[in-house]
């Protein structure tokens, strides 16, 4: 079923006011979806790839709304008075939770604050810390640098990135189905106990396509801090990122670019994979100098079937292929 944006329903009263200013924007794109969601409840949820799973869980009996666009690189999106107004009048909010969604906190707080029930994604999973497991031959400036960037940009040193591990989206599944179940009424347990057997045979089958990369080629260059959990996952080595930060809104830096070509280098790294929020031409640059190809990963794309489970058969696709084929 697409995800769609509607008026809200039942605007609570602090929401009231910018419900109204929205009126207009908000009413223009319904389109021709107008009473589609009948009396279903509605749940907004902040990012493509984690309304798909949310969208999986619950099939026909609510109606989902994600607010960001697919591709858009979550640090860098800012809600528009529709998006606030579709918060404040939900039955509940779905985030990712961990400051991902740096720009709609605000938005989040007020819909919080007006009785809206919001479930944070990354209260259910194992959180991993940023740099605990990546490349580090001693203590230096540069990773002092980075984390004092992480605090300055919102981020703590936990990171948000959980959708790159279909296990810890395993976790978010099934600790949202009772909550959905108490608050709104949704007996999910036949399609939680389906979408659980789903995710865990995904896990399988992404550990075997991947288990054809040599220990030696198991080493990741990324965008920015963003796979973390994949790794982790599935025994890769974090070598480096063309911006060390978990989030994509830091600045790309010279001396850590020197830094990552030589551990490419040393390291004999074969691919850099390249992302959504890094600065056009750096990927190439560092490729260029150091002999390893680039490969897009789609980190923040649902593919055309707007499936979790195709998005993460292709990243993992996309990482075999980086680190098998060679330049």
């Amino acid at each position: 079923m697409p995800v769609r944006r509607i008026r809200p329903r039942r605007p609570r009263a602090a929401a009231a006011l910018l419900a109204a200013v929205a009126a207009t924007s908000i009413a223009a794109g319904c389109g021709s979806d107008d009473g589609a969601s009948g009396d279903r409840p509605e749940i907004v949820v902040t990012t493509t790839t984690l309304g798909a799973v949310v969208q999986d869980l619950v099939g026909d009996t609510a109606e989902v709304v994600v607010l960001m666009p697919n591709g858009v690189d979550p640090h860098d999106f800012q809600p528009s008075a529709q998006d606030a107004a579709a918060l404040g009048g939900a039955d509940l909010v779905v985030e990712n939770g961990l400051d991902l969604e740096e720009g709609l906190e605000d938005a989040i707080s007020a819909a919080r604050r007006d009785g809206v029930a919001v479930f944070s994604a990354t209260d259910h999973v194992t959180l991993r810390e940023f740099g605990e497991d990546e490349h580090t031959d001693e203590e230096h400036s540069e990773e002092e640098e980075a984390h004092a960037d992480e605090e300055e940009n919102g981020h703590g040193p936990e990171d948000p990135h959980i959708w790159m591990d279909p296990i810890a989206m395993r976790d978010v599944a099934l600790a949202l189905a009772p909550v959905l179940n108490r608050d709104l009424g949704l007996d999910l347990g036949d399609r939680s106990a389906d979408l659980d057997a789903r995710l865990g045979e995904l896990d399988a089958e992404i550990r075997e396509s991947l288990s054809v990369i040599p220990e030696a080629r198991r080493k990741l260059v990324t965008g920015h801090e963003s796979m973390g959990y994949f790794a982790d996952r599935y025994d890769f080595e974090l070598i480096g990122a063309l911006i060390p930060s978990l989030s994509s809104q830091s600045q790309v830096s010279a001396s850590n670019l020197a830094e990552l070509r030589e551990l490419i280098e040393t390291e004999g790294v074969p691919a850099i994979f390249n992302e959504t929020g890094t600065p056009e031409g750096v990927a190439d640059a560092i490729a260029d100098q150091t002999g390893a190809r680039v490969v897009e990963i789609a980190s923040h794309n649902l593919p055309d079937d707007g499936s979790y489970l195709t998005f993460m058969r292709d990243v993992a696709a996309a990482v075999e292929d980086g680190l098998t084929k060679e330049s």
